[in-house]
């Protein structure tokens, strides 16, 4: 392969970012919109963040070069951290976690102490930034969606959900929220907040993952038994159809059967192409708008979490830590299965979309 980090290599030859999380699962991981800034969170309830610069190679023979810095870390959440994001200028990051509290914290201060807006009355899964309010919004295990204004201990809005938020991706104009029970609500945040579309998920088992097209026109969900759909808001005869299709299974020596793993993260590219990671170690580059696989990178052999493209679409970071989709006895332990993030370098010729073609993946 070509276009890989060189100072440190992971799986894949990929470059590997120094100090992880060790123990405990990894999260989420997350770019600054105005720099290579990347963060994490993790179930040890820290968040922490790199300053991440790389040099393209040259030619395509030679590797990308890398200087990946750790920049710092802030242990403010009392119990796990499940997700965070940045606000549009890049100097605040946003979290929620399972202590029900939604935090900001500024990395321009170089404070490591986070201050908290909002609050739940269960573990709050996700946070999202809406840029077309100023808002940050938050997702819960209490069955609520709430903006908050970071001035303001009150809620500048709240939505009573039908069931417990498993997954969301805001973009532009557009909320997704995937929740418990298979459902699916869209919103759309301007000029009012409102609910566009309540569904049930096109896939049969549990939602894991949900994003937004770039250009949200619709999104893509994955779920706990290796497939992904993906859902247009309108459907626009011979240009766009909603179809589902299976990833993250691996087929036995024989064929007869296949393992099935969870569709853990799904991340767009400013393309309009996407990845997925799953509980196989792979990550997958697709192209919805052709229905073809890109690129499919060996397997890391141990679970992917989550995975991010950064805003200019040339670094792909994605991070290995046990998913607990085959429960306690999966676990061997943080030696036998250390947590990692990797940092790939995405040439132009991997992850942009190619003339469509006849026939059904």
């Amino acid at each position: 392969m070509s276009g890989f980090g060189s100072s440190m290599s992971s799986a894949n030859n990929d470059h590997a970012v120094p100090l992880p999380p060790t123990c405990d699962g990894i999260s989420s991981l997350n770019w600054s919109p105005t720099a290579n800034h990347l963060v994490a969170s993790s179930w040890d309830n820290a968040v922490r963040y790199w300053d991440c610069q790389v040099a393209p190679p040259s030619v395509s023979s030679q590797p990308a070069q890398w200087q990946v810095l750790p920049k710092s870390e802030s242990t403010a959440h009392q119990k796990p951290v499940l997700d965070t994001c940045f606000s549009p200028d890049g100097r605040f990051v946003f979290s929620g976690g399972a202590d029900k509290t939604v935090r900001m914290w500024d990395l321009q201060s170089g404070s490591t102490d986070m201050q908290q807006i909002g609050v739940h009355d269960a573990p709050v899964r996700c946070v999202g930034f809406c840029q077309e309010k100023q808002l940050v919004v938050s997702g819960g295990w209490d069955k609520m969606l709430k903006f908050w204004d970071c001035r303001s201990p009150t809620p500048a809005g709240t939505f009573q959900l039908e069931e417990r938020v498993y997954n969301m991706d805001i973009r532009g104009n557009v909320l997704v929220v995937a929740l418990a029970g298979k459902k699916i609500v869209a919103y759309s945040v301007s000029p009012q907040i409102q609910q566009q579309v309540s569904m049930d998920s096109p896939l049969k088992y549990q939602s894991r993952c949900i994003s937004v097209f770039p250009d949200q026109s619709g999104f893509a969900v994955g779920s706990i038994e290796g497939r992904c759909a993906i859902h247009y808001f309108t459907q626009k005869p011979g240009l766009a159809e909603n179809f589902a299709f299976r990833c993250h299974r691996q087929d036995n020596s024989t064929k007869t059967e296949s393992q099935v793993h969870a569709v853990n993260g799904i991340a767009f590219h400013p393309f309009g192409t996407f990845s997925t990671v799953g509980g196989d170690g792979v990550v997958n580059f697709w192209d919805k708008d052709s229905k073809q696989r890109l690129k499919v990178f060996p397997s890391v052999n141990e679970c992917i979490n989550c995975a991010a493209f950064n805003t200019q679409g040339n670094i792909f970071a994605y991070a290995k830590s046990y998913d607990w989709g085959k429960g306690a006895s999966g676990y061997r332990g943080p030696q036998a299965q250390p947590n990692g993030i990797s940092l790939h370098y995405v040439p132009e010729e991997e992850i942009k979309q190619r003339q469509k073609k006849g026939g059904k993946r």
